[in-house]
């Protein structure tokens, strides 16, 4: 954990619940952080205490709240570790990030999760020749694409449109959100009598600082075999192939 430099706030029913520039960046899972407020930075107006308690192995027992505001309720939605044996956790209070309406840092929405200040996307034109392939049939290739390396993750190749064999491709009803990229729409590959379901997406409307990939086809480099000026690439294991 460790004390963060933004101001935060969380919104629910037309209210501020929260609202401070000392919000506290605590490590519950290793992808990112979850926000805590100073209790004195809470709404304790909207926070209705229930009976239950909840236990973390870690950070000990939790008193639980549901949140009202104008009307509407978000049950079980705050909790404060009154007696942790976390020190720095007491005296704050955590808001569950899906219950929430909204979320800001400074003056700017956040979507999905809060961001993790050591997670760093870069998006970079290249003249590198990349080709797709899936079950030996070459389905995308560019001399113009563009690369993003995200922090912890392998090099995406995005790659123009007009350099896909769009006939092989199909729309999915399958959308991920990304706190750092925004909302990915999904295309799978028909070769032959095989789908290879939800294996490229691209982002429409991409957030701002990751405009240079708005309407770029990536595939699924871990269920795809990717060659890059002639050298095929290893595929990569992560969480999502």
């Amino acid at each position: 954990m460790e004390p963060g430099a933004k101001r935060v706030r969380a919104f629910f029913g037309g209210r501020v619940v929260a609202d401070t520039v000392r919000p506290l960046l605590v490590w519950e899972v290793p992808y990112y952080p979850a926000y805590y407020f100073p209790k004195d930075a809470v709404d304790a107006d909207l926070l209705v205490a229930t009976d239950e308690v909840r236990h973390s192995p870690s950070r000990g027992e939790a008193q639980v709240f549901t949140v009202r505001a104008n009307g509407r309720e978000a049950p079980e939605a705050a909790l404060e570790y009154t007696d942790s044996p976390i020190e720095a956790l007491r005296g704050h209070v955590r808001l569950d990030w899906d219950a929430m309406d909204a979320w800001f840092e400074e003056d700017e929405e956040v979507f999905v999760h809060p961001r993790d200040p050591y997670k760093r996307v870069d998006i970079l034109a290249s003249s590198r020749h990349v080709r797709i392939e899936i079950d030996g049939v070459t389905v995308a290739e560019s001399r113009s694409p563009r690369l993003l390396f995200e922090t912890g993750l392998p090099t995406r190749y995005y790659l123009p449109k007009t350099d896909v064999r769009m006939d092989l491709v199909e729309p999915s009803d399958k959308i991920t959100r990304c706190p750092y990229k925004g909302d990915a729409e999904y295309w799978s590959v028909r070769i032959g009598d095989q789908l290879h379901a939800d294996i490229a997406w691209y982002y429409r409307l991409p957030t701002a600082e990751s405009q240079k990939i708005a309407g770029l086809v990536a595939f699924l480099d871990e269920r795809v075999d990717v060659v890059v000026d002639g050298v095929r690439q290893e595929r990569p294991k992560t969480p999502f192939g």
